[in-house]
């Protein structure tokens, strides 16, 4: 079969996913199960995976997905915890009284709070934490799974202390034996080296192309849950907006160069919540009170934008300082942060090979797909120990910690049923090879039939792949497991420098994380948002959009330096930036003096 039609072949299921979920606007509970039934149906007709295999790849992606129903329940028991108490009470009026604007507010919790969640554990947890809580402040469920959504991209790469370039990218790489060699001829004579100078380049995309990143979050929030439905009042804090791009980004940047790929998204995320919050505080390039830019009143909102946590009435009866109230997630980011670091080396301990910290099924139905789960280092575990934590901090009653737990529960069950749907699809297809067909599994398949059409054009299209791998997958990391050396043979075919195309494959599979259906259902479970996960990804499109052009764009310039500054990739890229500037300008001059 030729390498076209294998391509067009598998890409049956994600045009299923798009068909149904994000045009027909199917719940995902009923949209997952039909692309699950077109991937395994593929597998064992086209593909001719054994049918053990293809139900051990869905046994597999029922252990995963049961993984994120842990950690989704331990984000809501959290949430609960703290609405019961009345934390969350004092944590909104914390924020009203840096400003009521919740623009700026979006841009404190989602962009840099949320990096910093990133850094620090990755693998959705940013949605986990900084959703919830947008959600308890009083955004509209919709509104904060999509501001969510959007800001995993520029931080994605540099997730987990780097697992995406330090697992996923190596991981992809050294399946080649000869690629120890390419890099000494680099001039790097171990591979670690040569894995940093690629995050580098990662991260100088990154930097470049997460600029506009708050600003889209606020003009994409404004749009779509404002009053006035304009992208005008989000392109109104412009100067606050790129202040906080900048206070994350550079940083985040240094530490990439200098460092490496473990901290830049943790101390970048960290660095500009000290340096914003401070500033906010100060009132430096805030607007005015009088300009402070809120949703309607809740009864306003449209029928689709509510979640499940949001017609709660919060104790108020309870009074609290400020630092009492936000210990809880001081604990999780501490807890996270301690976990991950490798000089403390707990990693050893928590995910050791050990009934008590692995629960593992090896080699399911004789296949060679095996799955394991390890408690101890979920994230999840974190969320239920804190939840803990906080009956004594905040002296909650047993009864309203049971109203917190069995809130969460009710709210878990119809959260769990899209992913018990979406995450086996994702394992069936990202499994099939190995069939008696003899084809390359569909992801290859497919980026193999782009490459060929693409030609000299790919760096545009790298990007691309790799969003289309985060896509499927849901995880930046297994993207780059996937892709990484199969982009890195693209750069060598085409004759460019192949790790640049490689740095274009770990950004394009962050930008990826941003539509990432099962990121989508899980953050949107979290924020008791269920049944609307195509409406998040329909808003969520022309951030993703954004994302890949500018960087497979800055990608093409790069690699195509001898045709000068003037290539397309760099005219394309600087195309965008003056779109921004025009919009800035025009909707500056109509605001009212």
């Amino acid at each position: 079969m030729s390498t076209s039609v294998l391509a067009l072949l598998s890409l049956l299921p994600i045009i299923s996913v798009a068909i149904f979920l994000v045009i027909l606007r199917w719940p995902a509970s009923r949209s997952m199960p039909i692309a699950y039934v077109v991937a395994a149906g593929l597998a064992y007709f086209i593909w001719e995976v054994s049918g053990t295999k293809i139900m051990a790849a869905s046994v597999n992606g029922l252990i995963v997905a049961g993984t994120l129903i842990y950690i989704i329940f331990g984000a809501i028991l959290l949430l609960n915890t703290l609405q019961q108490s009345g934390a969350i009470a004092t944590i909104r009026q914390g924020f009203s009284d840096i400003t009521p604007d919740r623009r700026i507010q979006v841009i404190i919790i989602a962009w840099l709070f949320g990096s910093f969640i990133e850094g620090s554990a990755g693998f959705g947890t940013p949605a986990a934490v900084a959703v919830p809580l947008m959600v308890g402040l009083g955004f509209p469920a919709m509104a904060a799974v999509v501001a969510g959504m959007i800001i995993q991209s520029t931080p994605v790469s540099f997730g987990a202390m780097g697992t995406p370039i330090l697992v996923g990218v190596s991981t992809g790489l050294s399946a080649d034996p000869d690629m120890s060699a390419y890099a000494a001829t680099r001039g790097f004579s171990e591979f670690e080296p040569f894995l940093e100078f690629i995050a580098a380049k990662v991260a100088l995309m990154h930097a470049l192309a997460g600029t506009f990143i708050p600003l889209l979050v606020t003009s994409v929030m404004t749009r779509f849950f404002g009053a006035s439905r304009s992208f005008a009042e989000g392109f109104q804090v412009w100067q606050f907006a790129l202040f906080a791009a900048f206070a994350m980004t550079i940083p985040f940047l240094l530490v990439a160069t200098y460092l490496g790929p473990e901290f830049p998204s943790m101390f970048g995320g960290m660095i500009g919540l000290a340096i914003v919050v401070s500033s906010a505080k100060a009132g430096f390039l805030m607007p005015e009170k009088s300009d402070a830019w809120d949703f309607e009143s809740p009864e306003q909102w449209e029928k689709e934008w509510s979640g499940e946590h949001q017609s709660k009435v919060e104790p108020q009866s309870k009074s609290m300082g400020l630092i009492t109230a936000w210990s809880p997630y001081v604990f999780v980011a501490g807890l996270l942060v301690l976990t991950r670091l490798r000089v403390l080396n707990l990693e050893t301990f928590l995910r050791a090979d050990h009934p008590l910290t692995t629960w593992s099924w090896p080699e399911i139905f004789g296949s060679d797909i095996s799955a394991s789960f390890q408690p101890l280092w979920s994230p999840g575990t974190i969320f239920i120990l804190v939840s803990l934590i906080t009956i004594g901090l905040h002296r909650l009653s047993a009864a309203e910690y049971q109203r917190a737990l069995s809130s969460s529960l009710k709210t878990l069950l119809p959260a769990s049923t899209a992913l018990v749907f979406t995450v086996p699809m994702v394992q069936v297809f990202l499994n099939s090879s190995g069939g008696a067909a003899g084809y390359e599994q569909m992801p290859l398949a497919l980026a193999e039939g782009v490459a060929n059409l693409a030609g000299s054009a790919w760096p545009f299209f790298a990007t691309f792949i790799g969003g289309l791998g985060a896509f499927v997958a849901g995880s930046n990391t297994v993207s780059n497991m996937m892709f990484s050396l199969f982009q890195f043979g693209v750069g060598e075919r085409i004759l460019v420098d192949p790790t640049w195309i490689v740095a274009l494959q770990a950004v394009g599979g962050a930008s990826g994380n941003i539509i990432c259906v099962h990121n989508v259902v899980a953050a949107s479970a979290v924020a008791g948002l269920i049944g609307k996960e195509g409406a998040v990804i329909r808003k969520t499109l022309l951030p993703f959009f954004y994302y890949a052009l500018m960087t497979g764009s800055i990608g093409y310039g790069v690699v195509n330096l001898n045709q000068g500054l003037l290539n397309p990739g760099f005219a394309i890229a600087t195309m965008i930036v003056f779109v921004f500037i025009y919009y800035i300008v025009k909707y500056n001059r109509t605001r009212p003096d």
